[in-house]
C-alpha cells in the first residue's frame, strides 16, 4: 500500500518522542529533520517537504508543545492537522452544472489508466442513480475504442463511439446523444500520448473549447511519484485542470504525489484507484488518508465499504435468524461472500486502527477461498447441522476441497467457539431470559449497567 514506507518511518520518530516526559526546542527540530528525510524518501517534493517542514516545525515550538504535559500527542495532532492541510482538507465534489448533462473530460498521458478510469468513474456515478455515458474519443492508440466498451460494459454503462474519424466530431455528436437520451454525465475519454506534445494539447484545447466541460479530469499514475506533478503541471498550464484522478494507489508506490499535488497545482485530487477491478475506485479524503499515513486507521472509509458490499436485505435476514438461534454454516459462507466484496484482506485490515503494527507476513489471503471451499463440499444437511460431521465426512469434505482434515477440524472447532461466544454476548438462543425479556448483557459489563439494561421492557 502507498505511503507503507513513510507511515513505518513516522511511527519510528513518534516513539522516540512519546519515550520523552518533556520536549525541548532540540528535540523538537531533531525530529523535524526526520520527517523531512521520511517525506523526501516517499517521493515527495523538495519544495512541498521544505514549506510542510518550516509549518510544522514553527507550529511544534510553540508553547502548545513545549510546555504540553503530552508533548508527543500535540506533535502528532500537529503534523495530521497539517497533513490534512497539505493535501485539500476535504473532499471536493465534482462541478455539476445547473442544467445537465455534466462535461466530463478525461485526460492524461498514455498507461495511467486513463481509460479504465473512466469506466470507474461511470461505475461510481451509476451507483448513485446517475446516468453516464462513456465517449471514445481516443481514435489513435490501437484498440483504445474496444477497450472502452469492455471496461463500459463491466460497469454497466453505454460507449459512444464513431470509430476513427475526428474527435472533435465524436465529443460534438456524443452531447447531442445524450441530451436526446436523457444521459445527465457524458464522460470523454480522450487520446493520450507517451509524452506530452503539442499536438496532443491542440487536440484537447479544441474538443474543451467545443465540449465547454464543467470538469476537466487528469488521470495520474501514482507510482510516477514527482513526475506525476510535473504532468500535472504542464497540463494545468496548457488546457486548465480541475482535478486530479490518482490511480495504483494500492500499489507499493511511496506515495509522495498525493501529498505533492494540490501544493505544486493548486488542484485537488478529487478520487483515487486503489485495485483492479472496477469497484475499486473511491472519493479521495485528505483527513482518512493522514489518519491512515500515521497508523490511526480510517474507520469510516471501511464503514463504507461494508454499507456498499452489504445488502440490507440480507443483513436483516441474518439479524433475524441470530436472533432465533438459526446461524449455521450457510450463513457463515454467506458472511464470507459480503467481506469478499469489500476487497482484499490485506485492503480491509489497512483501515483498522493499529494496521501498521500487523505483522504483513501472517495475513494469509488464501484463507477465506481455502474455508469457502470446504464448505461447499460439504451437503446441505452437514452445513444446517456441523454435529453431523463424523470423521469419515471430514476426509470426504478435505478431499473434495483440497485442504486437509486438520482444516475441517479447525474450521469447525472455530464455528464451535462463534457461536458460544454470540450466545454468551446474547445474540443467539431465544433472545429471551427466563422472564420473557430480551437479553441485553454483555460479559465484562458494568452490574448496575446491566440491571438496568435488564429492567428495560
Amino acid at each position: 500500500m502507498a505511503f507503507e514506507g513513510l507511515s513505518e518511518k513516522l511511527s519510528g520518530v513518534f516513539k522516540k518522542l512519546k519515550n520523552r516526559g518533556k520536549l525541548s526546542e532540540a528535540d523538537v527540530r531533531a525530529c523535524m529533520r526526520e520527517v523531512r528525510l521520511a517525506l523526501l524518501e516517499a517521493d515527495v517534493s523538495y519544495k512541498v517537504v521544505k514549506d510542510f517542514v518550516a509549518k510544522l516545525t514553527e507550529r511544534c515550538i510553540g508553547s502548545e508543545v513545549l510546555e504540553s504535559l503530552t508533548p508527543a500527542q500535540q506533535v502528532i495532532k500537529i503534523v495530521n492537522e497539517e497533513l490534512v492541510a497539505l493535501m485539500g482538507e476535504s473532499n471536493t465534489k465534482i462541478n455539476f452544472p445547473a442544467k445537465p448533462p455534466c462535461i466530463i473530460m478525461m485526460c492524461g498521458l498514455q498507461g495511467s489508466g486513463k481509460t479504465t478510469h473512466a469506466a470507474k468513474l461511470a461505475n461510481y456515478f451509476r451507483k448513485i442513480d446517475r446516468r453516464p455515458i462513456l465517449v471514445g474519443c481516443d481514435v489513435y492508440r490501437p484498440a483504445a475504442i474496444e477497450q472502452l466498451k469492455i471496461v463500459g460494459e463491466r460497469a454497466g454503462v453505454p460507449v459512444f463511439e464513431m470509430g476513427q474519424i475526428d474527435p472533435r466530431t465524436i465529443a460534438r455528436e456524443a452531447i447531442k446523444h445524450a441530451k436526446d437520451h436523457g444521459n445527465d454525465i457524458v464522460i470523454l475519454d480522450t487520446a493520450g500520448r507517451l509524452q506530452i506534445d503539442e499536438e496532443l494539447m491542440n487536440e484537447l484545447k479544441d474538443i474543451k473549447e467545443l465540449s465547454e466541460p464543467s470538469e476537466i479530469i487528469l488521470v495520474v499514475d501514482a507510482m510516477t511519484g514527482q513526475e506525476a506533478v510535473n504532468v500535472a503541471k504542464t497540463f494545468d498550464d496548457e488546457i486548465g485542470i480541475d482535478s486530479v484522478i490518482l490511480t495504483k494507489l494500492d500499489s507499493d508506490t511511496r506515495g509522495g504525489a498525493a501529498l505533492s499535488v494540490l501544493a505544486a497545482t493548486g488542484k485537488p485530487i478529487k478520487f483515487v484507484g486503489v485495485g483492479e477491478k472496477i469497484e475499486d475506485f473511491e472519493p479521495f479524503h485528505p483527513e482518512r488518508m493522514a489518519s491512515r499515513i500515521l497508523g490511526m486507521g480510517d474507520v469510516l472509509s471501511l464503514i463504507e465499504k461494508a454499507q456498499s458490499a452489504i445488502d440490507d436485505k440480507e443483513a436483516e435476514k441474518m439479524a433475524s435468524k441470530l436472533e432465533k438461534g438459526g446461524f449455521d454454516l450457510n450463513d457463515l459462507l454467506d458472511q464470507m461472500k459480503q467481506i469478499k466484496k469489500m476487497g482484499s484482506l490485506r485492503s480491509i485490515l489497512e483501515m483498522m486502527p493499529g494496521a501498521g503494527k500487523i505483522d504483513e507476513s501472517k495475513i494469509d489471503e488464501k484463507q477465506l477461498p481455502r474455508t469457502e471451499a470446504m464448505i461447499l463440499s460439504m451437503t446441505p444437511a452437514e452445513r444446517a447441522k456441523p454435529s453431523l460431521i463424523n470423521p469419515s465426512r471430514k476426509r470426504r469434505i478435505a478431499a473434495g476441497s483440497g485442504t486437509r482434515v486438520e482444516d475441517v477440524n479447525r474450521l469447525l472447532r472455530q464455528f464451535e467457539q462463534m457461536q458460544k461466544m454470540m450466545k454468551q454476548m446474547g445474540i443467539t438462543g431465544s433472545g429471551k431470559n427466563g422472564k420473557g425479556k430480551r437479553r441485553k448483557f454483555i460479559p465484562g459489563m458494568p452490574k448496575d449497567l446491566m440491571k438496568e439494561l435488564q429492567n428495560m421492557k
